[in-house]
């Protein structure tokens, strides 16, 4: 067997072995936070229900729903709070692949995007869903009582944490984009009228029909847009220097 076999099945046995690593440390998380599911779907209910009127509750149409639900919220919680160390396991099979340069950008990268991904999580639940919700309660008609079913909750939910996940990884997609070669920094001054109304667009599509949430997208897309192409400025100014 060659040198290059050997190195390419040592890799293979690796990845395993770090596949396994982000598994075994999901799942750790998950059983510790299985039984307060319960009590992680109130708190992910907790917006809606502050907006509810006197008596406002939420549903469960299906047999299996009360069960499921929360452990899905469960598994979310755990794929949430295991995503440092799976990130660490993946740093840790590409690093030594990686040349010094590369390190010092790849690294601030993955965390940054980690950290960006998370604050769109954070700024979806606090500022975001209250806007929606209360809009949402307050346009029901007169004589219904707003009563949304729990999946139905966590799909929306979670389509919002995505949307806003997705949207706030915008300077780490411009700073990789400037890196590569692909665009300049004029390009991208040039590209803004387009970015902002795509970004309307963008919310129109993810967001409840009211306008009020979508510019509460809309708007830190555009702005950290803008901050991407302030990041690439001075990162091709330190790697020209």
């Amino acid at each position: 067997m060659s040198s290059q076999e050997d190195s390419f099945i040592s890799h293979l046995v690796e990845l395993r072995s770090r596949l396994l690593r982000m598994l075994m440390g999901f799942l750790l998380a998950f059983v510790c936070l299985f039984p307060f599911s319960n009590q992680l779907y109130t708190l992910l209910a907790k917006p809606l229900l502050a907006q509810l009127p006197a008596g406002g509750k939420l549903i469960a149409t299906a047999v299996t729903t009360p069960f499921f639900v929360p452990m899905k919220v469960a598994m979310l919680a755990a794929l949430v709070l295991s995503l440092p160390y799976m990130l660490h396991q993946i740093w840790s099979f590409i690093a030594p692949g990686l040349y010094a340069h590369e390190k010092r950008l790849v690294l601030p990268l993955v965390i940054s995007s980690t950290l960006l991904f998370l604050a769109g999580m954070a700024f979806a639940y606090f500022v975001v869903f209250p806007v929606v919700f209360g809009f949402i309660v307050g346009v029901a008609p007169q004589g219904v009582m707003v009563m949304t079913d729990i999946e139905n909750y966590l799909d929306f939910t979670i389509t919002m944490f995505l949307a806003f996940g997705v949207a706030f990884e915008v300077p780490v997609l411009v700073v990789i984009l400037v890196h590569l070669g692909m665009v300049d920094v004029a390009q991208l001054r040039q590209a803004r009228a387009y970015v902002i109304v795509g970004a309307f667009v963008i919310g129109a599509i993810f967001t409840p029909p009211d306008v009020v949430s979508q510019v509460m997208l809309a708007v830190p897309l555009w702005l950290l847009y803008e901050a991407g192409i302030v990041a690439a400025q001075l990162l091709h100014k330190a790697h020209r220097d």
